[in-house]
């Protein structure tokens, strides 16, 4: 009976002693939160919205009745707009002494106000020096020194399963940790060509947005940035801009108050294994080229449609993914490497880097008021032929204009003012000329099929796929 007894608190002793040793291993944020937290601040916007065309108020102002109808109906009084406000929260981190703080651009976008609160409650007005909506880095400043800086970390150095923290405020709780781990690097999201994010499954909720993501060293390594939700909320997934990205924009914001990016003018797609086959290829890897901008950095290199880019400037393109971001980081105007595979060989050209354009709003609208009476096609949108006027503006022979978006089609990614140049379907590329054209076109197609756009958006072309397209 004994040696069963002392079996037993064997068994025990050596439990406790697992659990105990398992427990020295797991991490303790305590030290992060306390010392780190001081270089965490909480932003709140205020953005006024005005009403110049509301209603004329039925009153004489000196009238009676005016003060009663004033505070009870939406009537205006003459020369005096409407207007209300909208507030928005935030989080950024200090990255110097005297008062330069980084967050989201959707965090400050379109502010008329914006005010900065610090870990021991004092509060600021800040300026915004600059921001970046392509990258959504901005940079903003207060009055201040002596302020606690955040140290920096090298987001290379990261490993998929590393400890990470997040400290900001989610729904207005200020200073509020999470910790998660590394779920993956380099990440491509949809439209978001010039980030390479940093996944992980930290809890990441509104007002969080613009806040630091350290490392167990106490280093800034990301800004946290975005969500995949269905909800609104948290579902294990969010995305942070790696901390040397978000510092080359702050960088060129403080200096000249914009940023400037690489171009080379072409159009590509990724390389599957099966393109890899019949390319000749060993394995996927590079940047396949659909198409050459007509008179651009490219086409000038000697660069040509079905060329497959492997490396820019010497760096590896391992996916399509990493062309946009690599050409973007180049100095506009410098000459570079560019190593392709054509007709089963290597080929070494130089390319003299282009300068990507801020986005042009080119597509104007004929009508001045919402086309109500106008019915949507299939896809659920209303379009519009090109001018001749616009035609030249972007530099196409024809297209359709998105006048607006109906229905389910919203999913794609589709704005008002996009340009529709081309449709793709099994390989077969038709190019655009007119509505009628495009609405036999889409009439070919089944009620579950999908359809490939080549969609003009600015500068940039794009390849966006509506699936299901209905009836």
């Amino acid at each position: 009976m004994m040696r069963r007894i002392f079996s037993f608190a064997a068994v025990l002793l050596l439990a406790f002693g697992a659990q105990a040793q398992t427990g020295r291993n797991l991490p303790d944020f305590a030290e992060l939160a306390e010392r780190q937290g001081q270089v965490v601040v909480n932003i709140s916007t205020t953005q006024i919205h005005r009403n110049p065309s509301a209603q004329v108020f039925p009153f004489d102002e000196n009238d009676p009745m005016a003060e009663l109808f004033r505070h009870f109906t939406p009537w205006a009084i003459p020369g005096i707009p409407q207007e209300f406000e909208s507030r928005s929260l935030g989080s950024g981190f200090i990255i110097s002494a005297d008062g330069y703080i980084l967050t989201n651009a959707h965090v400050v976008e379109g502010a008329d106000e914006v005010t900065v609160r610090l870990n021991d409650k004092r509060e600021y007005r800040a300026k915004t020096v600059g921001s970046d909506k392509r990258t959504d880095v901005a940079l903003i400043k207060i009055e201040a020194s002596g302020l606690p800086a955040a140290r920096l970390g090298d987001p290379s150095r990261l490993r998929v399963g590393e400890w990470v923290a997040a400290i900001g405020s989610p729904f207005g709780f200020e200073n509020s940790i999470t910790a998660g781990i590394v779920s993956a690097k380099g990440r491509s999201l949809p439209q978001e060509n010039y980030v390479p994010f940093i996944q992980t499954d930290v809890a990441i909720n509104p007002g969080n947005s613009g806040g630091p993501l350290f490392n167990m060293n106490g280093e800034v390594v990301g800004i946290n940035s975005q969500i995949y939700s269905r909800s609104g909320g948290y579902m294990g997934l969010s995305f942070a801009i790696p901390i040397d990205v978000a510092m080359d924009i702050q960088n060129q914001l403080r200096s000249s108050g914009k940023v400037s990016r690489g171009r080379m003018g072409v159009v590509i797609q990724e390389v599957t294994k099966e393109l890899a086959e019949s390319f000749g290829l060993e394995k996927p890897m590079g940047a396949i080229v659909n198409s050459v901008e007509k008179g651009g950095p490219a086409e000038a290199a000697g660069i040509e449609p079905g060329d497959v880019i492997l490396r820019f400037d010497g760096k590896p393109i391992a996916s399509s993914a990493d062309l946009p971001r690599i050409v973007a980081s180049s100095r506009p105007g410098s000459r570079v490497r560019v190593l392709v595979w054509r007709k089963g060989a290597q080929r070494e050209l130089t390319l003299t880097v282009g300068e990507v354009k801020e986005e042009r709003h080119v597509a104007q609208r004929q009508s001045k008021s919402p086309r109500a009476g106008q019915q949507a096609n299939r896809l659920g949108l209303i379009v519009s032929e090109l001018t001749e006027e616009q035609c030249k503006q972007l530099q196409v022979s024809g297209g359709l204009l998105v006048e607006d978006i109906r229905g389910n089609v919203a999913r794609a990614d589709l704005r008002p003012g996009d340009v529709i140049l081309a449709l793709i379907n099994r390989g077969v590329r038709t190019e655009i000329k007119s509505v009628d054209q495009f609405n036999k076109l889409l009439s070919q197609f089944g009620r579950a099929a999908n359809v490939t756009l080549l969609v003009r958006r600015g500068d940039m072309q794009t390849f966006i796929t509506i699936r299901g397209i209905g009836d």
